[in-house]
């Protein structure tokens, strides 16, 4: 049964920052329809701004579960596609009435100075430190870090999905931070289509969840899938609109391995191959979570990852990039390797694909973990305190 919020006011709630619900992009999107969701079901109002294309035929306004939906143009641009939106989403805030503005990412912050000028209270979830990411030019950097300045300029509070990020910002900018993380949800979904249609059967493959970018190392994993002894499929979920020369390595890499093995393996579910799935979402991405043998979590840069909290939800075994961040989140619920270390990688996946008993061992852990800590219900009650309180 949802919680409802009957002593005190209900709130209407702007959620900006991120390209709109239903989630059909990475974390901040399940972020934004998974609270928003469950706000709307605890009586409040609440509207997220979603991105549309110039020249693409949607409404301005509709609405998804309950949640307002407000579509608002900008252009398909490494660059200036996030700026141009977040900067034409703060100019609509004036002509709407809201209690309470919940920005998601720093990126979004240098004009947000506009939300406080409107006079809403702004929270601002300033994601992990993103100008590290290798596919950010000088100028990209540069504005990721002038996001972080003014983040802690303009938000009434600054929230930060883990607690080594809540200190990044409090040893670099001296400014104190709200710790919430994300939630998870596991709804299992009796394999069918999917598997079907990759090839690929239940608990006979290793699932590994990320957008296809340097930091979050798919080049990497499938490199050590390759050094393993793992003779299970490894399945990559993902993609990334602005990053074809990497994306060209990474099947580079998976054709080396498949033109090696592959063909040496008689047992078609069993084959050692890479399968390149795109993006999954919704009862698809539902299915691939509720039947992997284990999961691969390798990114170095960010803070509570989405995908990573949803598989621990899931009740899978976990073989996680040893960051701070990641350690954190996954705690003793998993299987670490040293950072970036994918030699120790492919010995930790030879091993629990090899032993059983440890993987079940570790399925329970991280299912335990998920429900205790990780929970939409939650999250969504942190949330609302914070806005009470402010």
């Amino acid at each position: 049964m949802q919680k409802k919020d009957t002593q005190k006011k209900k709130l209407k709630i702007a959620l900006l920052g991120t390209r709109g619900i239903p989630a059909r992009y990475g974390g901040f999107e399940t972020f934004a329809e998974e609270l928003s969701s469950r706000l709307v079901e605890r009586g409040h109002e609440v509207t997220v701004y979603c991105r549309r294309f110039f020249g693409e035929a949607k409404p301005i306004e509709t609405s998804y579960k309950g949640v307002t939906q407000v579509f608002l143009p900008t252009v398909r641009h490494k660059y200036l596609e996030t700026i141009l939106h977040s900067l034409f989403s703060f100019l609509d805030l004036f002509r709407r009435r809201y209690d309470v503005a919940l920005l998601c990412n720093a990126a979004n912050s240098p004009f947000s100075f506009l939300v406080r000028l409107r006079g809403l209270p702004l929270f601002i979830n300033v994601d992990g430190i993103e100008r590290r990411r290798s596919k950010w030019n000088a100028l990209g950097r540069l504005w990721y870090r002038i996001g972080e300045i003014t983040s802690t300029w303009f938000a009434t509070r600054i929230v930060a999905d883990a607690k080594v990020i809540a200190d990044y910002y409090l040893q670099t900018y001296r400014c104190q931070s709200s710790v919430i993380a994300y939630g998870g949800t596991a709804i299992k979904k009796d394999s069918g289509l999917v598997l079907s249609s990759l090839g690929i059967h239940p608990e006979k493959y290793i699932l590994y969840v990320s957008r296809l970018e340097p930091e979050n190392n798919a080049l990497g994993v499938i490199k050590a899938y390759g050094l393993s002894e793992c003779n299970l499929p490894l399945v990559v979920v993902g993609d990334a609109p602005y990053a074809t020369s990497y994306k060209e390595s990474l099947k580079l890499e998976a054709s080396k391995i498949m033109s090696t093995n592959g063909e040496n393996n008689t047992e078609k579910n069993t084959a050692k191959k890479v399968i390149f799935a795109g993006f999954k979402f919704g009862a698809d991405y539902h299915e691939l979570q509720s039947h992997c043998y284990l999961y691969i979590q390798a990114t170095e840069v960010g803070g509570t990852h989405p995908a990573l909290v949803e598989a621990m939800a899931y009740g899978n075994c976990v073989i996680a990039n040893g960051t701070p961040e990641n350690v954190e989140v996954l705690g003793d619920a998993g299987v670490f390797y040293s950072v970036n270390d994918f030699a120790e990688l492919a010995k930790r996946l030879s091993y629990l694909v090899g032993h059983t008993e440890e993987r079940g061992r570790l399925q329970k852990l991280a299912k335990a973990r998920a429900d205790k800590e990780y929970s939409w219900e939650r999250i969504c009650d942190q949330y609302l305190e914070l806005f009470y309180n402010f």
